[in-house]
């Protein structure tokens, strides 16, 4: 997405813009931005057990999957042309505990779902959530003491989850926590041991949204929360806070960066594109997945439509890559053109 200074070559009725809408070849070659299945990631959620599939009620058409089943759906997903998954995992009440420890062992069901589907489908990528809300039984996603979450505490956690994940394969780990300087920390950790080429994918302007309620059903981690995530999540008012946030992970290491919510932060993925010039990545949130559907079940929107003009304004603003949980639905529709 570049940025233009808009002249007026000229005046109708000589102009007439309605001649390049004309035909639909015309409206192809001239089309400023596109959408392709190669933009697009798919969140997926892994739990315990086998051939096992749970409905996430909040989120109509996404599922909770065994890891056969879901080493199963992501064939699927790349049979299609997606060409990247995010992983996130459902952890059993009794593997939560205050000082996250599950995060980092080696065998939990985020490392053993990396190994599994590198094993099976290894020509896509899989990008780790690197965070401890899934394991903390407060459902923050940093240590805590004194109801204050811990900055630098949790940072040593997180060093240790990424590690991991990246032993058991991760290509892409991705912080999404929001503590202050943890893309450092984990470059110096992944880098010391060995994982030199492990990407680093930064949720480096995630806001403290009302969107995610959905998503805090799928993981099972809402109804541990206590509190809110304001003093760690971004203030949906600010917006050069997000470029500075940017800038600094891009010093300490991060190879993309992420912008979430979406669709209430077009002009934040605007702004970082035009300021950084660097992978930028979209996160189309459960609530906003969740709007679309309601929606569409209730016959107020044409569903198809509505997602595919929703994943092309996140093109026009800048963003390079998606992540959306109807990205099955999206690649379904570009495929048949």
């Amino acid at each position: 997405m570049t940025s233009h200074t808009v002249r007026s070559p000229g005046a109708f009725p000589r102009i007439r813009m309605r001649r390049n809408r004309y035909d639909g070849w015309t409206r192809r070659l001239v089309a400023e931005n596109r959408l392709s299945t190669d933009d697009l990631i798919w969140p997926v959620f892994v739990i315990e057990g086998e051939n096992r599939r749970e409905a996430v009620a909040s989120m109509p058409g996404v599922e909770r999957l065994t890891l056969d089943l879901l080493t199963e759906a992501v064939a699927g997903a790349r049979d299609l042309g997606v060409p990247c998954i995010a992983l996130f995992p459902v952890v059993p009440r009794e593997k939560k505990s205050a000082d996250a420890a599950e995060a980092y062992n080696p065998e939990n069901l985020m490392n053993t779902a990396i190994r599994a589907i590198k094993a099976q489908v290894p020509d896509i990528g899989i990008l780790g959530d690197v965070a401890l809300d899934p394991y903390t039984s407060h459902g923050h996603d940093g240590l805590m003491e004194d109801g204050r979450i811990l900055n630098d505490e949790t940072v040593e956690v997180l060093a240790r989850q990424a590690v991991s994940q990246a032993d058991a394969g991760v290509d892409i780990v991705a912080p999404s926590d929001m503590m202050d300087g943890r893309i450092g920390e984990l470059r110096d950790r992944l880098d010391a041991h060995g994982h030199q080429w492990a990407r680093i994918c930064s949720y480096a302007a995630k806001y403290a949204s009302a969107y995610y309620g959905p998503f805090r059903d799928a993981v099972n981690s809402g109804g541990f929360l206590k509190g809110d995530k304001r003093t760690y999540q971004m203030d949906p008012a600010n917006t050069d806070e997000a470029l500075r946030e940017v800038a600094l992970d891009l010093q300490e290491g991060a190879d993309m960066v992420m912008v979430k919510p979406g669709l209430p932060y077009l002009d934040i993925i605007q702004r970082v594109k035009q300021s950084f010039a660097v992978p930028t990545f979209a996160y189309h949130v459960s609530g906003e997945y969740a709007m679309l559907k309601a929606a569409a079940l209730n016959g107020w929107l044409n569903y198809d439509a509505a997602l595919m003009e929703t994943l092309l304004s996140f093109r026009r603003a800048g963003a390079d890559a998606i992540l959306t949980y109807a990205a099955l639905d999206a690649a379904r529709l570009l495929k048949q053109g």
